[in-house]
C-alpha cells in the first residue's frame, strides 16, 4: 500500500465530478487558483498524465471552468481569472502536446498586454518615488506571479524580461520621510490594507506576500538562461538584506515575516516565539528561494546554509508542533512539497537529509491513522477542496511528482 498515492486518488475520485461546494461564490469556484477549479485540474492532470485517471476528467474540469465569461486586466490577477485558468490549461497542454493550443495562445496574448500594462504603471510609480502596494509585485497577485507564469510557459513573450527589469529596479532603495528603506516597502499592513499595527507601513519578506518570491523568479530565470541588466546584483541586494534580517535560534535560523518601521530604526528584529516555517511566510519558504539565488549565482557555501535552513525549518520539532495543518500553503504537505523540489538541486549530504524529511512531513498531513476519506472530509469542511490550503494542494504535494504543477508557488 502506498498512503500518498491513495490519497490522492481517493482525493481525484471524490472530485470526478465538478460539483460546486454549498456557500461557495460562483466566481471564486471557476476563477480561484488557490481556491476553485483551476488548482483542481492541476491535479487530476499529474493523475492523467500518470495513468491513474481518465483525460476526461480534465476536459470536464475545464469546461466547468469555462462556463462563465473569465475575469481580465484589473479585475484578474495570477492567482484568480485568465491567468489562473491559463496555469490549468497550460499544464494540461505541456502534457498533451497540441492540445489547447489555440486557447492558450489566446489566453497568453491578453496575460502578456495585462502584464506590460502593469510593469509600465510600476515603472511611473516607481519614478514617482513612492511606495508599491503588496498587489503590484507579489506572487498571488502582482508581477511577481505573472512572472513566473511566463516563465514557464511562455518564456520568449517581451514580457519577461518586462517583469525582471522591474524586479531589478524594486530592489532599488527608497526614502520615506528622512528614512532609507527597501524598495518593496510598503504603506499597508501585510494583508494590503491600511493597519493600526503598521503606522509607517512595513517590508514583507515571505515568498507569498514579500520579497521571497521576486527572489525565487530572479533565480530561477537565471538559471534558465534568462537575464536582464542589474538581475544578478538585484539578487545580491535581497540577499544580503535577508543576511542581515536572519536570527538564529536552538532550532535553526529564521527570517522575519516582515519588518516594520521600528525595527528598521532599531536595526534589529527578535523573533516572538515559535514562527511557522511555511511556503507562504517562514524559514522553509525563503530557504528555497535562497537555495535558487544562490545555484543562480554558483555560490556553493550560500547554497550549503540555505539548504541546511531548509533541512532545520522541516525537521524541528518545536517549529513543527506550531505547523498547524497539513495544507500546501502553511502546512505539512507545503513542508514535504518544498524539501523534496530542494532535494533536487541540493548538494549531496544534503539531498539526502532533505529527501529523508519528506515521509514523515507526508505523514503528519496525511494522517495515517485516520482513513483518507475522514481526513480528506474533515479538510474540505474546514478549508475547502483547493490548492493553497484545500485537499487538491495536499494530494498534489502526496504525488512527489516534479511537473510544472507548482509553477505558480515558485518552488522549482
Amino acid at each position: 500500500m502506498n498512503r500518498p498515492l491513495d490519497f490522492a486518488d481517493t482525493v481525484a475520485d471524490l472530485l470526478a465530478v465538478p460539483n460546486r461546494p454549498a456557500g461557495m461564490d460562483d466566481s471564486v469556484w471557476r476563477q480561484s487558483l488557490a481556491h476553485g477549479i483551476p488548482g483542481i485540474i492541476l491535479l487530476h492532470t499529474e493523475l492523467a498524465a500518470a495513468g491513474r485517471a481518465p483525460w476526461l476528467r480534465v476536459h470536464d474540469w475545464l469546461t466547468a471552468a469555462t462556463h462563465t465569461a473569465l475575469i481580465r486586466g484589473e479585475s484578474s490577477h495570477p492567482f484568480h481569472g485568465t491567468p489562473a485558468l491559463a496555469t490549468a490549461l497550460a499544464h494540461a497542454a505541456g502534457h498533451f502536446p497540441g492540445a489547447y493550443a489555440r486557447t492558450l495562445d489566446q489566453l497568453n496574448t491578453t496575460i502578456e498586454a495585462d502584464v506590460l500594462r502593469r510593469v509600465d504603471t510600476a515603472h511611473a510609480r516607481i519614478d514617482s518615488g513612492r511606495p508599491p502596494e503588496l498587489a503590484e509585485f507579489d506572487v498571488i497577485r502582482g508581477l511577481t506571479g505573472y512572472g513566473a507564469y511566463l516563465l514557464r510557459h511562455h518564456p520568449a513573450s517581451k514580457a519577461v524580461p518586462a517583469v525582471l527589469c522591474y524586479l531589478v529596479r524594486l530592489t532599488e532603495p527608497l526614502t520615506v520621510g528622512e528614512q532609507t528603506v527597501p524598495g518593496w516597502w510598503t504603506w499597508t499592513g501585510p494583508s494590503g490594507l491600511s493597519d493600526d499595527r503598521f503606522p509607517y507601513g512595513h517590508a514583507n519578506a515571505g515568498v507569498a506576500h514579500g520579497i521571497g518570491g521576486p527572489l525565487a523568479l530572479m533565480g530561477l530565470a537565471t538559471r534558465a538562461g534568462t537575464s536582464v541588466p542589474g538581475l544578478l546584483a538585484a539578487i545580491s541586494t535581497v540577499l544580503a538584506w535577508l543576511d542581515y534580517w536572519g536570527t538564529e535560534t536552538p532550532g535553526g535560523v529564521v527570517w522575519p515575516y516582515w519588518i516594520t518601521m521600528d525595527d528598521l530604526r532599531a536595526g534589529r528584529w527578535e523573533p516572538e516565539g515559535l514562527m511557522r516555517p511555511s511556503w507562504c511566510y517562514g524559514a522553509a519558504g525563503l530557504a528555497r528561494a535562497q537555495q535558487l539565488a544562490a545555484i543562480a549565482l554558483a555560490d556553493h557555501a550560500r547554497q550549503h546554509a540555505a539548504e541546511t535552513a531548509l533541512i532545520q525549518a522541516v525537521t524541528d520539532p518545536a517549529r513543527l508542533a506550531v505547523t498547524g495543518d497539513g495544507s500546501l500553503c502553511h502546512g505539512f504537505a507545503g513542508l514535504a512539497h518544498l524539501a523534496c523540489r530542494a532535494a533536487t538541486d541540493a548538494l549531496p549530504a544534503n539531498r539526502i537529509r532533505l529527501q529523508a524529511a519528506v515521509p514523515e512531513l507526508l505523514d503528519r498531513a496525511l494522517q495515517p491513522s485516520r482513513e483518507p476519506e475522514e481526513v480528506i472530509a474533515a479538510v474540505a469542511a474546514d478549508t475547502g477542496l483547493g490548492l493553497l490550503e484545500g485537499v487538491a494542494g495536499i494530494a498534489l504535494a502526496a504525488l512527489d511528482t516534479h511537473a510544472c504543477w507548482d509553477t505558480s508557488l515558485l518552488t522549482a
